[in-house]
């Protein structure tokens, strides 16, 4: 009997299991006729596995649940519960339920989910068969009588079902050599997190005079001690650990406020977010000028009209000297590309000397980068203004 079926002349199942029932009670005969239950019971708990196959999950195991189901149903046999086909159909179907609820889900999913997701998986299935087609998502809801968004969580928790390796190849499978999945996915970038407070503290930075830079730079870059940088400097070696404290205490101030404060020590050399100062000189037919301050959309109008007059007058050329301008945001880009169009349509040459590395930076990618001359090529730099108020 290795199909689970009787012949006319053999008991059935439910008179096996009756015989097993009575033989609990009365004490006589109990584990030959549990052996002979247990053998006719075999193969209805591999016919019940197979109904579940083609689901994901490897054949023998299913069976393997399926035998440890039938083996509960056997050992709960009781006379007062009737047929008991009917009851070891619903124990081991239960337990592959169960299986596939608990153990076969790679990634966590709510019970609830779960269980709508294996009679989602039921109702394609039968739909396909009686449609001919693949179902819609409201045949499938009306089906199943639930709502659009709880069959759009089932759907979804059946990609959950087996999650794939990162190991794998993301080519071919036979190229050895190639990347790996894993290999494309990207991680934290920690570098481009501190791009931010990299730019803050570099405008921070130019805004500082000139004396406190360079104590920086031989600090921080050169690794020099507070004494070697006094030797450098000229001042003594309390001084220097002054501005060094003085100016740590701003740049951390500054970095972590929108707005930095003003430099407590009030250097000329420190352009402050409300002071523009533009000098001219005109030398041998080329107007020179000499900006300080931070040149925006606040003040351009101040640079304009000085700019655009000596583009439109110099007889030779215009020098405009950024040495002591720290920031150009896109208006006063604007203006000097207006600029070198007037003094192109008049022949001459607008030359753009001594930017600092952030404004150099913003005026290469503005396109204006032909307009810095090379070192050896900038003409001496007139003398710079002092910084005088709107």
């Amino acid at each position: 009997m290795t199909d689970g079926r009787t012949s006319a002349t053999e008991p059935s199942l439910d008179e096996v299991a009756r015989d097993y029932a009575e033989a609990k009670i009365s004490g006589e005969a109990v584990e030959a006729t549990r052996d002979l239950l247990w053998e006719q019971a075999l193969p209805m708990a591999d016919r019940l596995a197979r109904w579940f196959d083609h689901r994901g999950e490897p054949l023998d195991d299913l069976r393997q649940v399926a035998r440890m189901g039938m083996v509960k149903a056997v050992n709960g046999l009781i006379a007062e519960r009737g047929s008991f086909t009917g009851y070891a159909a619903t124990t081991v179907r239960g337990e592959l339920r169960r299986y596939f609820r608990d153990a076969s889900w790679d990634t966590h999913v709510p019970r609830g989910i779960q269980e709508l997701t294996l009679a989602t998986s039921r109702a394609i299935e039968d739909l396909t068969y009686e449609l001919a087609r693949s179902p819609t998502r409201a045949e499938l809801a009306d089906r199943l009588q639930v709502d659009p968004a709880e069959l759009e969580l089932a759907l979804r928790a059946r990609q959950a079902y087996r999650a794939r390796s990162l190991n794998r190849p993301a080519g071919p499978a036979d190229d050895e050599q190639g990347e790996e999945v894993g290999d494309l996915i990207g991680s934290p970038d920690h570098d481009l997190e501190q791009v931010d407070d990299i730019q803050t503290v570099r405008g921070l930075i130019a805004r500082l005079p000139a004396r406190e830079r360079e104590i920086l730079a031989l600090r921080f870059f050169g690794n020099q001690s507070q004494v070697q940088i006094a030797e450098a400097t000229g001042v003594s070696q309390m001084h220097v650990s002054r501005l060094l404290s003085r100016t740590l205490e701003w740049l951390r101030a500054g970095l972590l406020s929108d707005a930095a404060p003003p430099y407590p020590g009030g250097s000329d050399d420190t352009p402050s977010e409300r002071t523009l100062a533009i000098a001219v000189r005109n030398h041998r037919g080329v107007a020179r000028l000499a900006i300080r301050g931070e040149v925006d959309h606040d003040n351009v109008d101040e640079l304009r009209p000085t700019l655009l007059f000596c583009c439109r007058t110099a007889r030779q050329g215009v020098t405009v000297d950024l040495r002591h301008v720290p920031f150009v945001d896109a208006a006063t880009i604007g203006v000097l590309a207006d600029a070198y169009r007037v003094a192109w349509r008049r022949g001459i040459r607008l030359q753009l000397v001594n930017p600092g590395h952030t404004v150099a930076r913003s005026l290469v990618i503005a396109g204006l980068g032909r307009l810095v001359p090379r070192a050896e090529d900038a003409p001496p730099a007139p003398p710079a203004p002092r910084s005088a108020r709107r």
